[in-house]
């Protein structure tokens, strides 16, 4: 079976402020088949969280899950370092990110509409998201660490906004490179490298 396609940069639609999603729509038989063609494209990807957009729909849902085989190669230091740990799949529609104090993170980040590269980026540590879950009932999530980056990462696509937008643009590399050298090292290390001044 072939992946599904991926809007890559450059295309208007991950330029675009995405529409809302009528409550009654939620439920209906065209939302619930691309609820699940991004799943299925998220998944097949490999990936951990998607916007409409980058399949070329312009509304507002994000799907997002995060579970131990994708973080087996992280050393349990890193996934406490980063902050990362499993949760299910997640729906969210019409998602509204509100920042809990003012710790921020900065780790790689990458993106399959971006495809073949990484950047550090510097996101909230700590956020909640509201909005409708799949079933348009109230969802509401107190996110840190790296479910927080994830949401914030997918709620950018939903307002026209991609990750090199906010990266540390010295960082910028090829997926290749950096796994080969830089990801597994430590942040500030990382920057020294590049010459980014903290």
């Amino acid at each position: 079976m072939s992946k599904p396609r991926i809007v890559q940069a450059g295309s208007p639609v991950l330029r675009a402020a995405a529409a809302p999603v009528a409550r009654d729509q939620i439920t209906s038989r065209d939302t619930r088949l691309l609820v699940k063609k991004m799943v299925e494209t998220m998944r097949q990807a490999p990936g951990v969280g998607l916007a409409a957009p980058q399949i070329g729909v312009s509304l507002q849902v994000i799907v997002l899950e995060d579970d131990s085989t994708r973080m087996a190669r992280l050393t349990k230091e890193q996934r406490e370092e980063r902050g990362r740990a499993p949760f299910p799949l997640t729906v969210v529609f019409n998602p509204e990110l509100r920042v809990i104090g003012e710790e921020k993170a900065t780790y790689f980040e990458g993106c399959l509409s971006v495809a073949g590269y990484m950047a550090l980026v510097e996101r909230n540590f700590a956020v909640e998201v509201t909005g409708l879950d799949e079933k348009g009932e109230p969802l509401r999530w107190e996110a840190r660490g790296w479910p927080a980056r994830i949401l914030q990462h997918e709620v950018d696509h939903l307002r026209g906004m991609l990750y090199v937008d906010r990266m540390i643009t010295r960082t910028l590399s090829c997926n290749d490179e950096m796994g080969a050298r830089w990801l597994e090292a430590p942040v500030a290390e990382v920057k020294k490298v590049f010459g980014v001044e903290s």
